[in-house]
């Protein structure tokens, strides 16, 4: 019986809403397999080399695309998958942990991102709850608001073109769609929790309810954790090597015995909001940095030298990140059984990256002049929101570039402030620069160039 329950539950993992147009018994690959490959080909993942992970895209080479981010994620969370199978076989058969399950849900984790990162999501989360912000009408908002995560999620199920407007979005595996709600819930602005972060709008209510039948409560499924931890190490460790390599990170300071009060207690405030928040936070904090200080001083040239790209210069900030990222790989395990977090992840990695993640955003995101960038890019995101949505409820779509016109065709029974944030969503921060000139009429561009292929 349970070797029969197992195999029912395997099925309903490998289940997808529709019947797509490929016939399986001519695919080499296996289900999950094919999954990662649509998520990998499809545009949004395309746009992705466009759009900041921290620093705008384009900015300076040397910065991390949210694009090469997500490949990042994708390397980590597939090792994280492939080292649990050989460490904790039984676990992992429990949990139906599936390598290839990872790798899609890291490689689809931020499709959602609209141009300029969070900035424009929190303008766009405003936009959509009340868009006569910008000269809307109230009957066109939708109170869940936007959210990258939910994004991401109405991209795979939606709007991502593959087949007719019959089977929309890519059609993945239940298992796969599961795999990539990070915050297993609908928006819910009576919980805190719920408030901020969630993973589907009502809109796609019914297919988050398909994707999570067999999920337990509000867990993660453990493939979803796995992406989740997958993910915060790609950021801790990759965007503080960039931002070394520019001089931004002062490791001298964090070094120092002068800063560490400091910098604990900066990240101790910061950890208090978090309902999870420990007793022994202080404690920890100081443990965590000094375990990072004893890493880092065994790499002089990183914390001694300003960084020029220098032989022995790369060699050591390689190794220094290898060392963390290895480390974090290597301090999860599998639950023995289910109800639960599927994941445990071992305090002191998890502190580690806490501590790492606060160096980024108190030596970087703080920065004047990326405050004054953003507040451009938000005035960009709602003027380009207004016209979406003006010139859409009108049926002016030929104001709109070819590619984003089906959004307010296959969709015309949803809110117009959903679909003009839709559009929005689907352009590269170069295309959302080229094409508000263009309709603002600061730049008149080229006729032959419609900017948004």
């Amino acid at each position: 019986m349970a070797g029969e329950e197992e195999s029912s539950l395997e099925t309903a993992r490998k289940s997808r809403c529709y019947s797509d147009a490929t016939a399986s018994g001519l695919d080499q690959r296996n289900e999950f397999a094919r999954d990662r490959d649509r998520i990998l080909y499809c545009s949004a993942f395309h746009r992705l080399a466009g759009i900041t992970q921290i620093v705008r895209a384009g900015e300076l080479d040397i910065f991390h695309t949210r694009q090469q981010h997500t490949y990042k994620v994708a390397q980590i969370g597939r090792r994280l998958a492939e080292h649990r199978l050989s460490e904790q076989p039984e676990a992992a058969k429990l949990h139906g942990l599936h390598p290839e399950v990872v790798e899609a849900a890291c490689l689809a984790h931020d499709l959602g991102h609209p141009p300029f990162g969070h900035a424009a999501e929190t303008e766009l989360d405003r936009l959509v709850c009340d868009p006569t912000i910008v000269e809307g009408n109230k009957k066109d908002a939708a109170p869940d608001g936007y959210e990258g995560n939910a994004q991401t999620f109405r991209i795979l199920t939606k709007l991502a073109v593959r087949y007719s407007k019959d089977n929309p979005g890519l059609d993945l595996t239940r298992a796969t769609l599961a795999a990539t709600l990070k915050y297993p819930w609908l928006r819910d602005q009576s919980v805190d929790k719920k408030r901020s972060k969630w993973s589907a709008y009502a809109s796609e209510e019914a297919d988050f309810k398909w994707a999570r039948e067999h999920c337990s409560g509000e867990f993660k499924t453990a493939e979803a954790e796995l992406m989740d931890w997958a993910d915060d190490i790609a950021y801790s460790v990759h965007d503080l090597e960039d931002f070394h390599r520019v001089g931004i990170i002062p490791w001298s300071e964090i070094i120092s015995e002068d800063s560490r009060d400091t910098i604990i207690n900066g990240v101790v405030k910061s950890w208090k909001k978090d309902p999870s928040y420990p007793a022994d936070g202080p404690r920890r904090m100081k443990a965590a940095l000094e375990r990072i200080i004893r890493k880092l001083v065994m790499f002089p040239t990183v914390t001694k030298e300003v960084y020029n790209g220098a032989r022995e210069q790369r060699r050591q900030l390689r190794n220094f990140t290898s060392q963390l990222i290895g480390n974090y790989v290597r301090a999860v395990s599998l639950a023995g059984d289910l109800g639960a977090a599927a994941v445990v992840i071992h305090d002191d990695a998890a502190d580690e990256v806490r501590l790492l993640k606060y160096f980024a955003r108190y030596y970087v995101i703080g920065l004047p002049a990326l405050h004054a960038q953003q507040y451009g890019q938000k005035k960009i995101v709602r003027e380009l929101f207004k016209i979406f949505l003006s010139e859409g409820k009108a049926g002016n779509l030929a104001l709109l570039p070819a590619r984003l016109r089906y959004i307010w065709e296959d969709n015309s029974d949803e809110k117009g402030a959903r679909l003009a944030a839709d559009c929005v969503a689907s352009l590269t921060e170069n295309e959302a620069y080229q094409l508000h000139h263009r309709l603002m009429g600061t730049e008149s561009g080229l006729v032959l160039d419609p900017i948004v292929r």
